[in-house]
């Protein structure tokens, strides 16, 4: 957990200068990015920090619905998340090589399945627990970035992103039982 912790530390600490073109390219807004400075090997580099927690999301959530443990309707449930990371994948991908840069590669899910710990999962909590940091971990992610952006239409887009992350979290931790957090302003703190 410590390297999820620590990559999203690293987003966190670099994606406060994702240029407004990498942001408006993100968002399919190509016409909006026309004109706007910027570097485009940082954003590339802070783009592909994304890409690495969608691939890391995407990834968790197929070790978590090929693992056996989770249930009906809670598998459903993971498999459609899993499907709103790929579309979060995908329109990183397309936005890092329209800015003439390469997408991180996807490791193995073996890879994943180390890193995360999966041999430790026992039951369908341990699989929603661990999903429930994740997403937890990208909300703030997200949601740290959003200050960056002066233009309206740039700061949506990371909070759309967030919001996913958002519902997501509140979905897993709902279904663990756990109460919603007590606190106003419970995320991106």
């Amino acid at each position: 957990m410590q390297i999820i912790q620590a990559s999203r530390r690293s987003f966190l600490g670099t994606t406060g200068s994702l240029s407004a073109v990498a942001v408006a390219l993100l968002a399919g807004r190509e016409t909006l990015a026309q004109g706007m400075g910027g570097d485009p090997s940082k954003d590339v580099s802070i783009l592909n920090v994304a890409l690495g927690l969608e691939h890391e999301a995407i990834n968790a959530y197929q070790l978590g619905a090929g693992s056996g443990l989770l249930q009906k309707p809670v598998l459903d449930v993971a498999v459609l998340f899993q499907s709103h990371h790929k579309a979060h994948r995908d329109a990183l991908i397309a936005t890092i090589q329209k800015m003439g840069g390469t997408p991180v590669a996807e490791k193995k899910l073996d890879d994943y399945a180390r890193a995360l710990k999966a041999d430790t999962l026992k039951n369908q909590s341990d699989v929603l627990d661990l999903a429930a940091r994740l997403e937890l971990g990208a909300t703030n992610a997200y949601l740290g970035v959003i200050p960056a952006f002066g233009n309206r239409d740039l700061a949506k887009v990371a909070g759309r992103l967030a919001a996913d992350e958002t519902m997501h979290f509140t979905v897993l931790t709902s279904a663990l039982g756990r109460p919603v957090p007590a606190n106003a302003l419970s995320f991106g703190a």
